[in-house]
């Protein structure tokens, strides 16, 4: 039994021969014990509630976000996302395993630089064939549109992306969610192509250098109360329930009379201190608002 690494570092099972870099190596110079760790090399990858094709997805990992692996079963991987502690189940095809060695030169690498754009797209140094990434994908070791991962580098464009974090102020804001209105919902979804409302506000705020977890009710756990609406400030979350008591819903505060969220698509509505107002829903009350938040 070997094991086959391609040139982005996939894992490939075979029973010939093992190849990282050209280099054969047999599998039992590797050490399995060690491979705790797993990171995405795709640009985005599904997370799902079960180990099966069709069932619900929970999450994304975007490109270069390092998991934990906490069980295995035949063609799926159960993990645990380092940044936000979202777990869940993966094809084992869509993640790669890796070494002690090179889980200790990941954590040593800069990881500031993200992607700022909906979509850009990398170019790479080994064999020039691009992969696209979404907002929010940490480029590390970024330096005047390069960045490198496990030994390969890529080429950016240098616009695409926010090299340290934005500072949070109106201007900011509005520059950068605005090219992410009409983005349609998508449940568990934190890309371009789909996101759902907390996945936006992760996104965002990441940009922003905040960490924030996953779900909207972990969300609301996070930062400081703001308990004045007189008090907002650009950047707020905004948490809703619909008249139940449960969190279920988030957005970002732009102004104390508009909110920038997710719900069918990102779109921008009116914000008060009931909740928002919805014009497009024949001017009534769509989410009704339980607290504010800031990071």
């Amino acid at each position: 039994m070997y094991l086959i690494l391609g040139e982005y570092g996939r894992i490939y099972s075979t029973k010939n021969i093992c190849v990282y870099k050209k280099i054969a190596v047999p599998l039992q110079a590797i050490d399995i014990k060690t491979m705790d760790k797993g990171i995405i090399l795709h640009s985005v990858v599904p997370v799902r509630s079960e180990a099966n094709d069709a069932s619900e997805q929970v999450t994304q990992l975007l490109f270069a976000e390092t998991v934990e692996v906490i069980d295995e079963q035949p063609r799926w991987i159960r993990i645990k996302n380092d940044a936000d502690a979202q777990e869940g189940w993966v094809d084992f095809k869509m993640l790669t395993r890796l070494s002690q060695s090179e889980c200790e030169k990941f954590a040593k690498c800069s990881k500031i630089a993200r992607v700022k754009m909906p979509m850009a797209y990398a170019v790479s140094e080994n064999n020039s064939q691009t992969i696209p990434l979404t907002a929010g994908t940490c480029l590390p070791d970024y330096k005047d549109g390069r960045f490198e991962l496990l030994g390969v580098g890529f080429l950016i464009d240098p616009v695409m992306v926010a090299q340290s974090p934005l500072e949070l102020n109106p201007t900011n804001m509005m520059n950068t969610v605005r090219f992410f209105l009409n983005i349609p919902y998508l449940w568990g979804g934190k890309n371009a192509m789909g996101m759902d409302c907390s996945g936006f506000s992760q996104i965002i705020h990441s940009l922003f250098g905040h960490n924030l977890l996953r779900n909207a009710s972990e969300q609301a756990q996070q930062g400081m109360a703001v308990t004045s609406f007189d008090e907002v400030q650009v950047g707020d979350l905004a948490f809703f329930d619909h008249n139940d008591g449960k969190i279920s819903h988030v957005g970002i505060i732009l102004d104390k009379e508009r909110i920038i969220h997710c719900s069918g698509r990102v779109k921008v509505e009116k914000l008060d201190q009931t909740g928002i107002y919805s014009i497009e829903q024949g001017g009534t009350y769509t989410h009704h608002l339980v607290s504010i938040r800031r990071y």
